[in-house]
């Protein structure tokens, strides 16, 4: 139950970061460090217990790449969806739901989400799950500067969420709307899958 409790406690904090920064932004809205910087932090706390994925997509990756067991996969889903409602909605008593949800174009969202979920969970996969990077102590801060990367990048675009339980949580909140969902769920879960193909392919010695 351990690795459930701290993969749990990861995604909240990540999905508490992105709402309380998004929501009513401060100056300058750097919410991408913050988000970033969230993500890392909480893989440095937890890695060493759950693998620190704190979404579904790295989840699916990581399983598919054969270092994380399947029965882990569903409570591992679980345990994310739970940290990131019960972040939603904290964020929404502390913020009141303040937003007009966003509604995305469809095709540019979809690309923009598959582009980004695939470059993080192939980042996680060579610098978390590799024997070429065993041991490194940098797998943290490359996780988090790739999800603050993609939301500098196309955060307008798509919102920048690059994971499936995040996705859950701003929808919730109330930063993006329900019709957005399938959006999120189908390029990200793709992405990741695609990503674990890929490492595969290009380290099929691992």
């Amino acid at each position: 139950m351990n690795k459930y409790l701290v993969e749990l406690i990861g995604t909240f904090f990540l999905v508490f970061t992105v709402g309380c920064t998004v929501i009513s932004p401060g100056p300058g809205d750097l919410a991408p460090i913050a988000i970033g910087a969230s993500l890392m932090v909480m893989i440095f706390a937890g890695g060493h217990i759950s693998g620190g994925h704190y979404n579904p997509a790295v989840t699916l990756g990581v399983w598919m790449r054969g270092k994380c067991e399947k029965k882990d996969v569903l409570p591992y889903w679980i345990s994310q969806l739970i940290g990131a409602v019960l972040a939603a909605l904290i964020v929404r008593y502390l913020k009141g739901g303040g937003m007009t949800p966003s509604t995305l174009p469809i095709l540019p969202a979809l690309i923009a989400e598959f582009l980004f979920t695939f470059a993080l969970v192939y980042v996680v996969l060579h610098v978390a799950t590799s024997k070429g990077t065993a041991g490194n102590s940098f797998y943290g801060l490359a996780i988090g500067m790739t999800v603050m990367t993609g939301a500098f990048a196309v955060g307008n675009i798509s919102g920048g969420a690059f994971n499936p339980a995040v996705a859950f949580g701003i929808t919730v909140m109330g930063i993006s709307a329900w019709t957005n969902i399938w959006i999120f769920l189908v390029a990200e879960l793709l992405a990741g899958a695609v990503a674990a193909l890929v490492f595969k392919a290009v380290d099929p010695g691992d």
